[in-house]
C-alpha cells in the first residue's frame, strides 16, 4: 500500500466505534443518545486524542497517524488483533510485532474493568511492570509512563537503575519494595521458562546493581499480588494505600488499582487527588507503573 486510505480508515472506526456499548466500557447510557455505540468525543476520550483530530479522522482528512496514535484508537475501540493489524495497514504504518511489552494489546477483560474504575486509581501493567494503559486517577497518583523502550520501559529495571525512580516511595521504604519487587520477578522468570527478555533484563540489572544481584542470589520468590504502600506525591505528600492485583489467565498483564479504608486520611487524599489531578503534577517520567 502506498499512503494512507483516508476513505477506507474513516469507515473501518466508525464501523467499530458503531458496534460498542457505553456500558462496554464503563460510560453511562442516557435517554437521548442518538448513535448505536460511541460517540466520537466518547472514542477521543478513550484514546487521549482531541476530539478534532478524531473528527478528521473519521471524515477521511488529515495527516497520517502516528503508530501511537494507532495503537491508543485499537485499544479505545477494542480491536482484536486481526483488527488492530488491519488498522496499521489502512493508515499505511508497519503493524507492530506480537510483543508483551509496551506496545501489547491490552487483554479485554482487564480493559473491561479498568473502564468501570473510572474514579480509582487503576491500570495494566506487564508482568516485567510495563505499564500498558491508566485511567486518570493513576496517572495523577503516580505518573504517566515514560516514553521509552526495551528495558527501561520496565518500572523495576528503572528502579534499581535510575535513582530518580525510587522517588515514588519514601527511602526507609526501598528495601522492602527492592526484595518484593525481585522475588516477583523471580516468579515471572520461572513461569516464562527459558525467555531471552527476561534473562537479558537480569543478566543487566546484575551487572548494574549489587543489590539487585544480592537479592537475586536469595531466590526468594513471591509474585506481588498485594501490597501496603506509602507513595509520595508531589502536591500531597505521602499517601498511604492498599494495592491490589488482578492477574490475567497467562500471567502476562496485570491490573493493578489503589484504594484505601473509608474514613482514612488516604481516602481523603484520594478525593482530594481527584480534584487535583495531573494539573500539579511535577516532572514524572519515572513515577509511573508502581
Amino acid at each position: 500500500m502506498e499512503g494512507v486510505n483516508h476513505s477506507a480508515l474513516a469507515a473501518f472506526l466508525k464501523s467499530r466505534r458503531d458496534r460498542i456499548r457505553p456500558a462496554d466500557v464503563g460510560l453511562p447510557t442516557g435517554p437521548r443518545r442518538r448513535v448505536p455505540g460511541l460517540r466520537r468525543e466518547e472514542v477521543s476520550q478513550l484514546a487521549g486524542l482531541s476530539a478534532d483530530y478524531y473528527t478528521e479522522l473519521e471524515r477521511g482528512r488529515g495527516a497520517q497517524p502516528s503508530a501511537q496514535v494507532l495503537t491508543a484508537l485499537a485499544r479505545a475501540l477494542r480491536l482484536t488483533g486481526d483488527e488492530r493489524d488491519h488498522l496499521f495497514h489502512l493508515a499505511d504504518r508497519p503493524v507492530p510485532p506480537a510483543t508483551h511489552g509496551p506496545t501489547a494489546q491490552v487483554q479485554p477483560a482487564l480493559l473491561g474493568l479498568l473502564d468501570r474504575l473510572g474514579t480509582t486509581p487503576a491500570q495494566v501493567i506487564t508482568d516485567l511492570h510495563q505499564t500498558l494503559v491508566q485511567n486518570e486517577p493513576a496517572a495523577a497518583l503516580v505518573g504517566r509512563p515514560p516514553a521509552v523502550g526495551g528495558p527501561a520501559a520496565s518500572f523495576v529495571y528503572r528502579w534499581f537503575t535510575d535513582p530518580d525512580a525510587r522517588a515514588l516511595y519514601p527511602p526507609e521504604d526501598h528495601p522492602h519494595h527492592s526484595r518484593v519487587f525481585v522475588a516477583d520477578l523471580q516468579a515471572v522468570a520461572a513461569r516464562r521458562g527459558d525467555d531471552t527478555e527476561v534473562r537479558r533484563m537480569v543478566a543487566a540489572l546484575r551487572r548494574r546493581n549489587e543489590e539487585f544481584a544480592t537479592l537475586w542470589d536469595t531466590h526468594d520468590v513471591a509474585l506481588r499480588r498485594t501490597d501496603h504502600k506509602r507513595i509520595v506525591h508531589p502536591a500531597l505528600g505521602v499517601i498511604e494505600l492498599d494495592c491490589h492485583s488482578l492477574f490475567s489467565e497467562d500471567g502476562r498483564q496485570r491490573l493493578l488499582w489503589f484504594s484505601a479504608p473509608p474514613g482514612s486520611e488516604g481516602a481523603a487524599q484520594l478525593e482530594l487527588l481527584s480534584v487535583i489531578g495531573t494539573q500539579d503534577m511535577t516532572s514524572s517520567e519515572n513515577r509511573a507503573s508502581p
